[in-house]
C-alpha cells in the first residue's frame, strides 16, 4: 500500500545520448579526484547510476498506470457512472475472549474507502489521513431506541449478516494516519496507525461507553534496491494489520475473508509471470478463560494462536490458505453444561479460500462480481475471521459460499444483489448444526444530481441446532441455546442526499429511511440474550431513522 508517487511517462529514462550526456554530468568528479580514478570505475559507477534510475522510472510508470485505472474506476462510464466500483477491505474486530460470536461484535466492523483510490492516493512523501464514519438513529414505533444491526439474527452468532441500510444503531468511527516517506535510493517506507471507536448511546459525552482502540500499528517497506528476482516488486511488513487482501460485501458489512493480528510478512513475490505469493505469520491472543487442572483447579488460561498464511493470485483468481496452532487451547472449558473441561476443544486447525474477482456483472454487462468459496476445519472452522475464535471444536467442519456484484440497470438505475451462505458441523459441540443462506440486494435510482432512492431487501434463512451448547454471561451464570428454524425478513426504503450521485462507491451521504422486518416467532426461543423475542422486538417491527456515512 501506498509505496511511492508517479512519474508521467514523457519523462521515462532511457540509455538515450541526451541522459547519458545528463548523467555524466551529475556524476563525474572534479579534475583532482578524477586524476586518481581510472575511467573503467567511473563508467561503471555512470553505468550504476543509469541503471538505477531506469529503474525507479520502470517502478513510477507502473504506478501511474495503477492510478490512472483507479482513477478510472472512480469516474466511472463516460456517462459519468461507477458501476464497477469495488469497495473497500474493512474488518470486524479482534475477539479475544473465545467465546462464540455476538452481534455487538459484529457491529464494530465497517466498510473503507474504495481499495484501488487507497492504494494510489497518499502515495508522496508526508503524513496523509484517510477515514471511514458512519453515524444513526435507530427508533421503534414505540418512538424508543431500537434493536438492530447486520448481526442481530440467531445466525448472526455464527457469521450470518443481513442487510445494514436502516438497520444501524450506533456511531462508528475510523482514522488511519499514514507517514509515507521516500530515500535517495529509491526505497519506500510506509508506516500506518488506525484508531477506531464505536458507541450505541445518543448523547454527545460517551466517556464511559467508549471502546477507542488501536486497531492497526506497522510499517511497511518497498521498492527496495535489494530486492532482485522473484523479490523486485516485493514489500515487507511488521506490525499490528489488517491483511491488505481483506475483502468484503459491504451491503451487508461482512467481510468475506478477514485476517489481521499482530506479525510480519512479505506480499507480492513473483513466483511465474503469472503466479504473485504473499506470505504471513499473524499471532491472535485467546486469554482469560478458565482451565481446570489437578494442580490449579481454577487457572486462567492464555495462549496465542498463531495463523501461518500463503495467498496466492493467477491473475483474476486468488487461493488462500492458512495453518493454524494454539498451543494448550484445548485445556479450556469450553462445555457450561457441566463445569469440567472438554476433551473436544480444537489446539490447531486450517482453512483455505478459492475466490474469483470478476471485471464484469457475471459476464452480463459492464460492472464487477467476486465469488469465493471457504472451507476451514478445527481452529479454521471460523472461515471468515480467521483465528478469531477459540472455542471451536477440533472436529469442527464449516464451508461457506459468498458472490456479490454491482451493475447499472439503466442510466439511473443501478443494484448490487448478494448471496451469502454457510454449513457448519461439530462446530462447538459434538453434534452441534449451523445452517443459514442470506439473500440480499440493494437498488438504487438517482433522480438528480443530488438525490436517490435507495432500497434494499434481505432474506436469511436458518436452522440452529446447538446441541445444548452456550456460553457463560457476565455473571457467571451459564445461557443455553434452543435450536430453531426459521426465517428473516427486512425491507428499507431510503431517500438519500449527497454531493454527487453516481456510483455505489461515491460518499458522503445522508439518508432518511423507514424499515419493516418479520421472522418466525420460533426465532425467539434461541437465546434470552439476543434481540429477537426482547420486549417490544417479536416480530412484525418497524423501525425509523436518519443515519450519515462518509469515507475518504
Amino acid at each position: 500500500m501506498n509505496k511511492g508517487t508517479s512519474m508521467p511517462s514523457p519523462f521515462r529514462f532511457s540509455r538515450h545520448p541526451l541522459a547519458v550526456a545528463v548523467a555524466l554530468a551529475m556524476t563525474l568528479p572534479t579534475a583532482a579526484s578524477a586524476a586518481d580514478r581510472s575511467i573503467e570505475e567511473r563508467l561503471a559507477e555512470l553505468e550504476a547510476r543509469i541503471a538505477a534510475s531506469e529503474r525507479r522510472a520502470s517502478q513510477a510508470e507502473q504506478r501511474a498506470a495503477r492510478a490512472e485505472a483507479a482513477l478510472e474506476a472512480q469516474q466511472g462510464t463516460e456517462q459519468g457512472h461507477a458501476p464497477a466500483q469495488q469497495l473497500a477491505q474493512h474488518d470486524n474486530v479482534s475477539r479475544t475472549s473465545g467465546v462464540p460470536q455476538t452481534s455487538e461484535d459484529e457491529e464494530l466492523s465497517a466498510p473503507g474507502i474504495p481499495s484501488e483510490i487507497r492504494e494510489e492516493e497518499g502515495k508522496g512523501e508526508g503524513l496523509s489521513m484517510s477515514v471511514y464514519a458512519r453515524s444513526g438513529l435507530l427508533i421503534g414505533s414505540d418512538r424508543k431506541s431500537a434493536p438492530g444491526g447486520p448481526y442481530l439474527t440467531p445466525a448472526g452468532r455464527s457469521g450470518g449478516a443481513v442487510g445494514r441500510l436502516g438497520n444501524e444503531p450506533d456511531t462508528y468511527v475510523e482514522t488511519i494516519f499514514d507517514y509515507n516517506q521516500r530515500f535517495d535510493n529509491g526505497a519506500h517506507s510506509l508506516y500506518r496507525v488506525m484508531l477506531a471507536d464505536k458507541t450505541t448511546t445518543s448523547n454527545d459525552w460517551t466517556a464511559d461507553e467508549s471502546e477507542l482502540n488501536l486497531r492497526q500499528a506497522f510499517v511497511e517497506f518497498s521498492d527496495l534496491p535489494s530486492f532482485t528476482g522473484a523479490f523486485e516488486n516485493a514489500s515487507i511488513w511488521a506490525g499490528k494489520r489488517f491483511d491488505r487482501d481483506n475483502f468484503n460485501i459491504e451491503w451487508i458489512d461482512s467481510d468475506i475473508v478477514f485476517l489481521a493480528g499482530t506479525g510480519a510478512g512479505i506480499y507480492d513475490i513473483s513466483v511465474t509471470d503469472g503466479w504473485d505469493t504473499s506470505v504471513s505469520l499473524y499471532g491472535r491472543s485467546f486469554s482469560d478463560y478458565p482451565v481446570i487442572t489437578r494442580e490449579q483447579p481454577e487457572l486462567n488460561g492464555d495462549t496465542d494462536n498463531l495463523i501461518l498464511t500463503s495467498n496466492n493470485r493467477f491473475g483474476p483468481w486468488q487461493w488462500m490458505i492458512s495453518g493454524m496452532s494454539a498451543n494448550d487451547n484445548d485445556e479450556r472449558d469450553n462445555d457450561p453444561r457441566n463445569g469440567v473441561p472438554g476433551d473436544n476443544v480444537a489446539e490447531n486447525g486450517f482453512q483455505t479460500m478459492l475466490a474469483y474477482h470478476g471485471d464484469s456483472f457475471f459476464g452480463m454487462g459492464d460492472g464487477t462480481f467476486k465469488a469465493a468459496l471457504m472451507y476451514g476445519h478445527g481452529l479454521g472452522g471460523e472461515v471468515k475471521d480467521l483465528g478469531a475464535d477459540g472455542n471451536l471444536n477440533d472436529d469442527a467442519n464449516t464451508t461457506r459460499l459468498a458472490l456479490y456484484g454491482t451493475t447499472y440497470l439503466s442510466p439511473n438505475w443501478r443494484i448490487a444483489p448478494s448471496l451469502l451462505a454457510q454449513t457448519s458441523r461439530d462446530r462447538y459441540a459434538n453434534g452441534d448444526r449451523y445452517d443459514w443462506v442470506t439473500l440480499s440486494a440493494r437498488l438504487a435510482n438517482e433522480l438528480t444530481e443530488n438525490f436517490e432512492m435507495q432500497y434494499e431487501a434481505s432474506y436469511q434463512w436458518m436452522d440452529l441446532d446447538p446441541a445444548g451448547y452456550g456460553y457463560v454471561d457476565g455473571n457467571n451464570n451459564p445461557q443455553v441455546f434452543e435450536r430453531v428454524n426459521g426465517g428473516y425478513t427486512r425491507l428499507t426504503i431510503a431517500p438519500t442526499i449527497k454531493p454527487q450521485v453516481g456510483g455505489f462507491g461515491l460518499r458522503p451521504e445522508i439518508r432518511f429511511f423507514a424499515t419493516w422486518s418479520d421472522w418466525n416467532k420460533d426465532l425467539n426461543r434461541f437465546s434470552d440474550e439476543d434481540a429477537l423475542g426482547s420486549d417490544g422486538f417479536t416480530g412484525s417491527e418497524w423501525t425509523f431513522g436518519t443515519q450519515m456515512e462518509v469515507w475518504f
